[in-house]
């Protein structure tokens, strides 16, 4: 166990509640990047060296039910995960740092994801997210959203936004203490607004994002010039939303994914997570653009495409890209 990591969580619940019950159950929603995060100015608190803004996907993430145990069972859309994988090993480590607050040598954890696994959507970010939210829940720490973001990216740092719904603010931060790098909503509610998904490629990555962006921060020489790009681009996507203007968001947001994947292109030895199906979707949708339907792309670390557009051009869309899933942040999803 990291004593940095454990010492921050004991900050945080140095003031909490305790009260115990006997299964803690909690959902949290995935979430779509606006603004990347692509970087850690520390590795050990997951500290970013840019803030981030993403907008969640409604009902699709990660429901999650947690109970005190002996010894760890970890159970992954109704399938037990083996302990040596890498995934229970890092679930594991992110646990060490809350079984003396739980009173508890070994957790029960039983996952359902609605959204697939290591493919590029988020799917981590929601899983620790829940996860945090289900310790809240078993314990009584009755911590704020605040205090949960902040313990949430420990276990990832995207799933420091997982932990509302809307649109959410991932603050960098400047302390080296962490306490200042913290997820907030932003209080814009746009029902207009639809996310589409399209699935290109379901299956797990062959580089996690963790170690693309370690192995990117450290041979990329485009990634010099990232944080103050992401920056800017930060700004004039939180602007966007508050004017709820789709033109400046949708393309700011497009620019800084391309962005983001040109830097990581250029890691040694090379990173591409794009293939050559997300290329041709890519043109399709400036094609559409062409045709004056308004919509815009971002893909975070993996093959799939994510469209933003209004409601009003649900029809198009729809007519354009027969598998995509459309979701509706702000109201029932696949509306």
């Amino acid at each position: 166990m990291n004593d940095i990591q454990y010492q921050f969580v004991k900050k945080i619940l140095s003031s909490s509640s305790h009260s115990a019950k006997e299964v803690g159950r909690a959902f949290a929603p995935s979430n779509i990047a606006l603004c990347k995060y692509w970087g850690k100015r520390d590795e050990v608190l997951n500290l970013p060296f840019n803030s981030s803004i993403s907008i969640s996907l409604g009902n699709k993430g990660s429901f999650t039910e947690i109970k005190r145990s002996n010894k760890d069972t970890f159970f992954l859309n109704d399938k037990i995960i083996d302990n040596e994988t890498a995934f229970s090993c890092r679930l594991s480590k992110f646990l060490d740092l809350f079984r003396s607050h739980c009173r508890a040598p070994g957790f029960e954890i039983r996952t359902t994801n609605n959204i697939p696994t290591s493919a590029g959507l988020a799917s981590s970010a929601s899983g620790f997210a829940a996860l945090v939210l289900a310790l809240n829940d078993l314990t009584g720490w009755e911590l704020n959203k605040k205090e949960l973001s902040l313990l949430a990216r420990l276990g990832s740092g995207s799933a420091s936004r997982s932990i509302y719904n809307g649109f959410v603010i991932w603050n960098a931060g400047k302390n080296y203490d962490g306490l200042d790098s913290y997820s907030q909503l932003i209080n814009v509610n746009w029902p207009e607004i639809r996310v589409g998904i399209i699935k290109i490629d379901e299956s797990e990555k062959k580089i996690s994002s963790r170690e693309a962006m370690k192995r990117c921060v450290a041979t990329s020489k485009k990634y010099n010039s990232w944080p103050s790009i992401a920056e800017e681009h930060f700004r004039k996507i939180q602007n966007s939303i508050i004017d709820k203007d789709i033109d400046i968001l949708g393309s700011t947001a497009e620019k800084n994914a391309l962005k983001m994947h040109e830097v990581i292109r250029d890691t040694i030895p090379i990173i591409d997570f794009f293939t050559s199906e997300t290329y041709e979707c890519l043109k399709q949708i400036k094609r559409l653009r062409k045709n004056n339907v308004t919509v815009y792309a971002t893909v975070d670390a993996g093959p799939n495409v994510k469209i933003l557009f209004l409601e009003n051009e649900l029809k198009e869309i729809c007519k354009e890209f027969k598998e995509i899933e459309i979701i509706n942040p702000f109201g029932e999803a696949n509306a």
